[in-house]
C-alpha cells in the first residue's frame, strides 16, 4: 500500500503537489473545470494542515513558441482561487529567482501555482523526458512530494517520477480514490463482472481485452471497434472504420472466448459522419457498401441490457458511437441512462467516456468516473504506472 498525504506532518512544510489541471481552455476561458474540482480535497487538506503548498501541473502540449500563450496556466490560477476562496499565487515561470523567492516567502496555508510544467519541453523535452537535472531542481523547492495527478501517472515525467525520486513522497486523495475503485474492480470484482468497450480502434484496446477477457464474465463491444470484430466474423461493413492490422487478433479472441465477447446485432448507419447525413437502422448483416456504422441501435440495446442488468460490477471504457454528433449519440446516452439506474458498482474510464457522461448530465450517477484516460486504460491492461510505482510503500 502506498504512502499517502495523511502519513506526513505537513505543518510548516513546503509540500509540492503534482495536480492535473490539464483542462480545456478556449479564448482564455475554461470550458470544463472538473479536473480542478477533483483536486480540491487534497489541496484543502494540505492548507488545513498548515502546509506551504506548491502546485505543479501541465496543460496541453508545448512543441513551439506559439504553444506557450495558449497553454498558459493563468486562467487556471484564477479559477482555483475562486474554488478555494483564497488567493493563489501564480508564478509565470518554471524555474529561476522569481520562483525561488516566492517559494521561500510562502506562509503556512498559502498556495502557489507554478507555470505549465511543459513549458520545459520547448527546449529538449525536459519535462516529458524526465530530465534528471530538472527533477532535482524542482525537488529542491520542497520538503515533501505528493502526486495527485492520475491523468499523467502512466508517464515518467520530471514533475512526477523526477521530483519523487528526491523527496519523501505519497499520493493524494484523488489517486487514492482512483486506485481503490479501479484496482478493486479488477482484482476482486463482485460477479457477474461485465466490461463495456468502445472507441475507434481495436489496437488501442488490445492490452485491455487480453487482460480483462481472463477476468471478466462478459465483454460487450461497441463504438468503431465493433466493425473490425464484425469483419473478422465475415460481415461486410461498408465504409465503417476498420482496424485491418487487428483482424487476426479479433478472430483469435472470438474463437477462444465465443461466450464472453458479445457483439452488436444492429447499428445506425449513415453515408458520412455529419449531422446532415441521412441515417437508418440496419442489422449488422445489412450494411450497404456506401454506408458506415456510426451508433448502436434498438436490438443491440436490448441485447446489451440482458448482460448489464444481471451484472454486479461494470467497467466502461470508450464511447459506443460518434457521440460528438447528436444524431449518433443515442447508444452512449442510453448506456449512461441504463447504467445509472443499476444496483451495481459502475466505473467509467476517463477520456471520451468521462467527457460524454459528464456532457450528458451523468457526472454524479456512477460509482466512479476516472479522471485519467490513458492511465485508467493502462491499469485495465494490468500495467504498472511509473508515477505511482515511484511512490514509497507504507
Amino acid at each position: 500500500m502506498k504512502k499517502t498525504i495523511r502519513d506526513y506532518e505537513l505543518n510548516g512544510k513546503k509540500v509540492i503537489i503534482r495536480v492535473d489541471f490539464n483542462v480545456p481552455i478556449k479564448d482564455g476561458v475554461i470550458q470544463d473545470d472538473n479536473r480542478i474540482v477533483e483536486s480540491l480535497p487534497t489541496i484543502q487538506y494540505a492548507i488545513e494542515e498548515g502546509a506551504r503548498v506548491i502546485l505543479f501541473s501541465h496543460l496541453g502540449r508545448v512543441k513551439e513558441e506559439a504553444d506557450l500563450a495558449k497553454n498558459d496556466l493563468k486562467p487556471v490560477a484564477a479559477r482555483l482561487s475562486e474554488l478555494l476562496s483564497k488567493e493563489v499565487i501564480f508564478i509565470e515561470e518554471t524555474r529561476g529567482e522569481k520562483l525561488e523567492k516566492a517559494v521561500q516567502s510562502l506562509q503556512n496555508g498559502e498556495v502557489l501555482l507554478v507555470q505549465n510544467t511543459r513549458y520545459e519541453d520547448l527546449n529538449g523535452k525536459k519535462e516529458s523526458g524526465n530530465d534528471p537535472e530538472l527533477g532535482a531542481y524542482w525537488a529542491s523547492l520542497g520538503d515533501i512530494y505528493i502526486n495527485d495527478a492520475f491523468g499523467t501517472a502512466h508517464r515518467a515525467h520530471a514533475s512526477n517520477v523526477g521530483i519523487a525520486s528526491h523527496l519523501p513522497n505519497g499520493i493524494g486523495f484523488l489517486i487514492e480514490k482512483e486506485l481503490n475503485h479501479l484496482e478493486r474492480a479488477i482484482k476482486n470484482p463482485e460477479r457477474p463482472f461485465t466490461v463495456i468497450l468502445g472507441g475507434a480502434k481495436v489496437s488501442d484496446k488490445i492490452g485491455v481485452i487480453e487482460n480483462l477477457v481472463k477476468i471478466a464474465d462478459y465483454i460487450l463491444i461497441g463504438g468503431g471497434m465493433m466493425f473490425t470484430f464484425l469483419k473478422a466474423q465475415g460481415y461486410e461493413i461498408g465504409k465503417s472504420i476498420l482496424d485491418e492490422e487487428s483482424l487476426d487478433f479479433c478472430k483469435k479472441m472470438l474463437e477462444e472466448y465465443p461466450n464472453k465477447i458479445i457483439l452488436p446485432v444492429d447499428c445506425v448507419c449513415g453515408k458520412e459522419m455529419s449531422e446532415s447525413s441521412p441515417m437508418r437502422a440496419a442489422l449488422v448483416s445489412d450494411i450497404h457498401e456506401d454506408e458506415m456504422g456510426l451508433d448502436l441501435s434498438l436490438r443491440t440495446f436490448d441485447l446489451f441490457s440482458e448482460y448489464v442488468k444481471k451484472s454486479k460490477t461494470i467497467i466502461w471504457n470508450g464511447p459506443l458511437g460518434a457521440f460528438e454528433i447528436d444524431k449518433f449519440s443515442t447508444g452512449t446516452k442510453v448506456t449512461c441512462e441504463e447504467l445509472s439506474k443499476l444496483d451495481a458498482t459502475v466505473i467509467l474510464g476517463g477520456g471520451d467516456t468521462a467527457s460524454a457522461a459528464i456532457q450528458f448530465g451523468y457526472k454524479d450517477k456512477f460509482s466512479h468516473i476516472s479522471t485519467g484516460g490513458g492511465a485508467s486504460l493502462e491499469l485495465l491492461e494490468g500495467k504498472d504506472l511509473p508515477g505511482i510505482s515511484i511512490i514509497s510503500e507504507k
